[in-house]
């Protein structure tokens, strides 16, 4: 019992068990395996664990607050209104003869020039009329011809009557005979006379009206309307039928609607611009040219109409098109802007220094240790929606534009993505 067994060999001749060598367990490669496997696990529990704290931080310091970053941007205080487009030219091209459109030369959305053929009115009753009036002024003519030689045979009866009252060959009464044949001869040598000129005002007014039957633009530009149809009679008897609408819409002119209430903000040669239903982003500029002084009334509201001007070399502007139309009083570019809603009015605004467009006026600004704190600043340019802050900020601060349920930090992204374009939206 004594012995000791070696390893690797049986434990008698007669054995046949075998005992092989026991293996040592790596206690070290274990340990550094569950090291790596716990470190980046422990390592996202503690930066989750810091990120939570720090938002329950922020939050517990400026819970129910909205706030909005300081930015620059353009803001501009605006009379807004609605108004249609219309040609800045128009004329109607009417007939001035009764009959038939004989033919039509033009369609709508044709382009004109100035005194370019448009339609033409069937002219035969025209043309019989000044036959008959040629016909009627020969006539005419033609006695008058024999007037006149009767004329002359009467002057020469009275200088032979004379003679022969001279000589005592005839009465006295044979002489003022002659004398009254002559005035007679003469009256109806000036009848005649007024007759022909009567009937050449005829034939010229025939003639004239010939001319018509051929209608002419009588101005350059585009066919609007043509509410008559080639082969139609017309009847121009009492008013001139219109053939075409030629307008020029190389200049369009703008026709606001402006409220009472407004109408006296507005300025002759003040800006304006107005955006279009299908093209919100593109602006149209121009300046106020007339107001006029009689009002539309509907339903009980007054409107007045407040007209510019703006180029159309495209020809995208047409007739009847919505605008939304602003008329500017002020405004200021690339300036920090605030929502209208963060600023209060202080006792400074009540001081007669700060009377005028730059206001002092107060807002809360939200500090990056997480208080608040009100600041006095100096407002330039406002309207309802955001206003100018010409001192009390810097650009990148936080400003409370009011209280609610939305985490700070949600509304310091917000305010990132809105930092420009802080102004009134297009009512399109």
């Amino acid at each position: 019992m004594s012995k000791t067994i070696k390893q690797g060999k049986t434990a008698s001749p007669g054995s046949n068990v075998t005992f092989m060598p026991a293996s040592v367990p790596p206690a070290r490669k274990k340990t550094r395996l569950r090291l790596w496997v716990w470190l980046p696990l422990v390592l996202a529990i503690t930066a989750a664990g810091y990120y939570a704290w720090r938002q329950y931080s922020v939050s517990a310091s400026g819970a129910g607050v909205i706030t909005q970053v300081v930015a620059r941007g353009n803001v501009e205080n605006a009379v807004t209104a609605v108004g249609t487009l219309d040609s800045i030219k128009s004329v109607d091209a009417g007939a001035q003869v009764s009959g038939q459109l004989k033919v039509l030369h033009v369609e709508i959305g044709d382009k004109v020039t100035q005194n370019q053929l448009i339609g033409e009115i069937d002219p035969a009753t025209i043309q019989n009329r000044i036959e008959i009036d040629q016909a009627e002024l020969a006539n005419l003519e033609a006695q008058l011809v024999s007037k006149k030689a009767q004329l002359v045979l009467k002057e020469a009866n009275i200088d032979r009557q004379r003679n022969l009252v001279a000589t005592r060959s005839v009465s006295q009464s044979t002489l003022d005979q002659a004398i009254a044949d002559l005035a007679t001869a003469e009256a109806d040598v000036s009848a005649l006379e007024a007759q022909i000129r009567k009937q050449q005002a005829t034939l010229a007014g025939d003639q004239v009206d010939l001319g018509y039957t051929k209608i002419y633009a009588p101005m350059a530009g585009t066919i609007a309307a043509v509410p008559v149809k080639e082969g139609q009679t017309l009847n121009a008897s009492q008013t001139a039928p219109t053939i075409a609408t030629i307008a020029d819409l190389s200049t369009m002119t703008v026709k606001a609607q402006v409220s009472e209430a407004d109408v006296s903000k507005l300025k002759i040669g003040m800006d304006a611009y107005f955006t279009l239903l299908g093209q919100p982003g593109k602006q149209y500029r121009g300046k106020l040219r007339q107001i006029q002084p009689t009002p539309d009334i509907q339903n009980n509201v007054v409107l007045y109409y407040a007209l510019f001007d703006v180029p159309n070399p495209d020809g995208d502007l047409m007739i009847s098109m919505s605008a939304q139309v602003f008329f500017v009083q002020s405004m200021a570019n690339d300036v920090l802007v605030v929502p209208s809603s963060a600023i209060t009015t202080s006792d400074a605004a009540r001081r007669p220094e700060s009377s005028g467009n730059n206001q002092k006026a107060e807002v809360m600004v939200f500090t990056p240790s997480g208080t608040q704190e009100t600041r006095e600043v100096e407002v330039g340019v406002r309207n309802r929606v955001s206003a100018e802050i010409k001192s009390g900020l810097k650009e990148g601060e936080l400003v409370v534009v009011g209280t609610g349920g939305d985490n700070p930090t949600t509304t310091r992204n917000s305010g990132t993505r809105s930092q420009r374009g802080m102004r009134m939206p297009p009512m399109f």
